[in-house]
């Protein structure tokens, strides 16, 4: 059954996007969505693909009269928190213009060519529609490529002070392959950039509830290019993290990584390193850059639900968004439901209009962060 989240369809030229949900495994899932969007004509159409649909077949449909861009998920949301589903977000030419660009090899960042290509992207969009103000950037990248770090950095130096906020494609909690979706194809080792310009006010924004604790350790042996620490405190590194936490090295899992992240200090701020898993020969893997000499410190959990309701009031303070479309780290849901919080979190986001995905990592201006949230709050137009 598919589900438009959005009003009814002869208010759908009021709305400033339209969105639509369909259960994964439905029959013919494009064309279903196409229709709930309805005939728009849309800037771009974005999909956030559960794991558990068939990619291929949905991308074969070719059912979305405008440009596909997407990527794959670990837990979509619409209406509050979804998972096995296909989530459609339509931006109507109305209110909004697009300019879509592939970075095809994340092994081959041209820095260079990216730089001139957003440039001409952004002089495009404001020669289009010079009356409109508003400009974001929302980056989907493959979430196991170990490139997310390179690729943000790279993108900042050609954005100038248009914003950015993304997500990296997931795989459900298996972590064995991740997708964007570009041009109908499904891609690894690849990320797609959406350049906005819009005549409604936008606020990128990024939110976490985390506080450092004291206790700190140091990276004494890693591997930065698979993102891997070896040793902490001269130590393995699971056994002195496990240590640190006052737990079994073999209690370890993706639910004890949500409990007890560690954040970098960067440029003034904490900023969350995730650990994806703990490897056979007890490695420490992580979801964004690390490096030797580098100081951890566990962090301290607040509690996410009043934390998230308000960091949701803040941004209604004056106005109400008309949408939020945001990229959630898998870790804030997996916390969610380890602490029985996850109908609560699940339902501010429902009634703040949150529309998105749960990511193996955030993207946020120049930096790859973990354990966030990050996204763009729309407001109507003239507010």
């Amino acid at each position: 059954m598919v589900e438009r989240v959005a009003d009814s369809a002869a208010a759908l030229a009021d709305r400033v996007i339209v969105t639509a949900k369909v259960d994964a495994c439905a029959p013919n899932p494009g064309a279903t969505l196409a229709a709930a969007l309805g005939p728009g004509p849309f800037a771009v159409i974005c999909l956030f693909i559960s794991p558990q649909a068939d990619l291929a077949a949905l991308l074969a449909e070719n059912a979305f009269a405008a440009p596909v861009i997407g990527c794959t998920t670990a837990g979509e949301i619409a209406d509050g928190y979804a998972e096995g589903s296909i989530v459609a977000l339509g931006l109507p030419v109305e209110n909004f213009a697009a300019d879509l660009l592939l970075v095809p090899d994340l092994a081959a960042i041209d820095r260079e060519f990216l730089i001139g290509r957003l440039i001409r992207a952004r002089q495009g969009l404001q020669s289009a529609r010079p009356d409109w103000e508003h400009e974001f950037a929302f980056l989907m990248v493959d979430g196991l490529s170990t490139r997310e770090d390179e690729l943000a950095a790279a993108l900042a130096s050609g954005l100038g002070p248009v914003p950015l906020f993304g997500g990296s494609a997931a795989d459900g909690t298996r972590f064995r392959e991740t997708f964007v979706v570009h041009g109908g194809r499904a891609l690894r080792n690849a990320a797609v950039l959406a350049m906005i310009r819009s005549r409604c006010r936008a606020r990128v924004f990024k939110l976490d509830h985390l506080v450092p604790t004291d206790i700190r350790m140091v990276v004494t042996e890693a591997d930065p290019a698979s993102r891997t620490v070896r040793r902490i405190n001269a130590e393995p590194a699971a056994r002195e993290y496990a240590r640190l936490l006052g737990k079994d090295p073999g209690q370890l899992d993706a639910f004890t990584f949500a409990a007890y992240p560690v954040v970098v200090r960067i440029g003034g701020k904490h900023h969350v390193r995730a650990i994806q898993q703990v490897a056979p020969n007890g490695d420490l893997i992580f979801f964004s850059a690390i490096d030797e000499g580098l100081v951890l410190t566990l962090a301290q959990p607040q509690d996410m639900v009043a934390h998230l309701a308000q960091e949701m009031a803040a941004l209604r303070a004056g106005a109400a968004p008309e949408a939020i479309i945001a990229c959630d780290c898998i870790f804030r849901r997996l916390e969610a439901e380890e602490k029985q919080m996850y109908g609560a979190v699940s339902a501010i986001l429902r009634d703040s209009n949150v529309v998105g995905f749960a990511t193996y990592g955030e993207q946020m201006n120049a930096m790859h962060v973990n354990q966030t949230m990050t996204g763009v709050a729309i407001y109507p137009p003239g507010v």
